[in-house]
This record gives structure tokens, C-alpha cells and sequence, in this order.
């Protein structure tokens, strides 16, 4: 991996996940290596079980890596264990993943949900303040804190769901946002509040988002930055024009192609 760049919110260098052992092992991530600037928005583009989502697992430490490394704000985090650091830096890393239907507890009220994540906080906040902070995060993401804080997972929409996730990312003011897939489970008019929500955000506070999907189409209209994966490796990593226009990769040449055949066809 080059040096990081001065200022580099995240840097990953050569990260692996592997599962299994002899000739059963499986690398799911291959030594990956790439970073991100503050307020940028980076794609990883591949098929399925090219391994995205296990980087997203390992780069938000939900599953250990068993190689590389983890830099995020200038600081060493591949093998936090302490609870108390776990939870810091879940307050500066939040994700959304693609089910809003099992990622939302169905015995919970929204406002629950949200209180939750205000758990991450380093200091308890008042009632009042954390009634104060999911009414923005609310907000933010179009919903009305009145209507729907007292309401549960069924009582909402499929794109109404995927809207609170957002929110219960963003309740607790992160820096890098992993958005894995989360408009694959939703219908075409919520896809675009979605995506055009992710883009304000990144507009308004400056958050950078590392944004995960098997869409082609969906990757180059969010993201400055595409890395393309394929069977545990980023093959290519460029501006998304560069990508666009002059792939390097065959098997990134073969995924926009395929793209671009299936989008003539429909």
C-alpha cells in the first residue's frame, strides 16, 4: 500500500479474513488494502460472494481480522477488546445494513431503538437531550419524531424502517458511516430518498460513508472513489470517471459490461 495521505480518516492495509482451515480454508478478504479521506464517499462494487460484506463485518469490528490492519483517526484499531474502546469507536464508526426487517428489533418502539445507540455515548445524557437528539436525527432523514417514535418495525414501511437505521446511525454523530447494501431490501421510490439522503448528509456534515453494493448503476451515480472486488481482493481502485471509462481489470471490463447489456435489455 502507498503511504497514507495527510489527514486519511481511514486506512486499510492489507486486511484478511479467512475461515476455514487446509483445504477447506476460504479467503473472504484477501489482503486488502485502501483508505479514505474525510467526507468522502468510497464504493466497494462486486458480485455476490466477492466478499464485501465480510470486510464491512471486519472493518467495523464486529468479526476480528486475521491479518492486516485497521488505522482509523490516525490510531491502531484492528485488535480493540476493551469494551470501553469498542464502544468509542463505535461512536465514530456506525453502520446500515441491507434487512431494515432484521436489523430492527420487533419488540422495540423506534424510540428504543434510538436509545439504544445513545448508550455509546461517553457521558449519560439527560432526558431531554436525548429526546433533543433523536428528534434531529429524525429529522434528518424525513420523519416526523412525533409520529414515529412510539411505533414499531411492522407499523412502518419498508423504506420508513431503513430510514430509522439511518437514524439510529446517525443519532450518535459518526465520522464514517459503512452503508452495506441498504437499498437491496427496499422499493424503487424509497431506493432514491435513500440514496439521495446519503448524499446530503455527506453534503451537510461532512461524514464519509464507505458504500457497499453489487450494483454497478448504484455505485457510480454515489461515490467519488470506486475499489472493485472480486473474490477477496480490490482488482481495481480508481475515481469513479477513470473506472468508468478505462478499466483496467477484466473483471471489472466484465462487470460493467454485464451492467450495461442488462440495462440495454430492460
Amino acid at each position: 500500500m502507498q503511504p497514507a495521505s495527510d489527514g486519511a480518516l481511514l486506512q486499510v492495509e492489507r486486511l484478511s479474513r479467512t475461515f476455514g482451515h487446509g483445504r477447506h480454508l476460504v479467503r473472504a478478504v484477501d489482503e486488502v488494502s485502501f483508505e479514505m479521506q474525510p467526507g468522502e464517499i468510497a464504493c466497494v462494487v462486486g458480485e455476490s460472494g466477492s466478499g464485501k460484506s465480510t470486510l464491512a463485518m471486519v472493518l467495523l469490528r464486529l468479526i476480528p481480522p486475521t491479518g492486516g490492519r485497521i488505522v482509523f483517526g490516525g490510531r491502531d484499531v484492528t485488535y480493540l477488546r476493551r469494551r470501553a474502546e469498542l464502544r468509542a469507536y463505535w461512536r465514530d464508526v456506525q453502520a446500515v445494513f441491507q434487512d431494515p426487517f432484521s436489523s430492527f428489533n420487533q419488540f422495540m418502539t423506534v424510540e428504543r431503538v434510538l436509545g439504544r445507540t445513545l448508550g455509546l455515548e461517553e457521558r449519560r445524557l439527560s432526558r431531554q437531550e436525548r429526546a433533543e437528539r433523536m428528534a434531529w436525527a429524525l429529522e434528518r432523514v424525513g420523519l416526523d419524531p412525533k409520529g414515529v417514535l412510539g411505533k414499531y418495525s411492522h407499523e412502518l414501511s419498508g423504506g420508513e424502517r431503513q430510514r430509522v437505521m439511518i437514524a439510529r446511525a446517525l443519532v450518535v454523530r459518526p465520522r464514517l458511516l459503512v452503508a452495506d447494501e441498504p437499498t437491496t431490501m427496499v422499493d424503487a421510490s424509497s431506493r432514491a430518498t435513500i440514496l439521495n439522503l446519503l448524499l446530503d448528509l455527506r453534503e451537510q456534515y461532512g461524514m464519509s460513508i464507505l458504500f457497499i453494493t453489487h450494483d454497478v448503476s448504484l455505485a457510480t451515480y454515489v461515490s467519488d472513489t470506486l475499489l472493485v472486488m472480486y473474490q477477496g481482493r480490490i482488482v481495481e481502485r480508481g475515481d469513479v470517471e477513470r473506472v468508468t471509462k478505462q478499466p483496467e481489470h477484466p473483471y471489472t471490463r466484465r462487470l460493467f459490461a454485464d451492467a450495461f447489456t442488462f440495462a440495454r435489455r430492460g
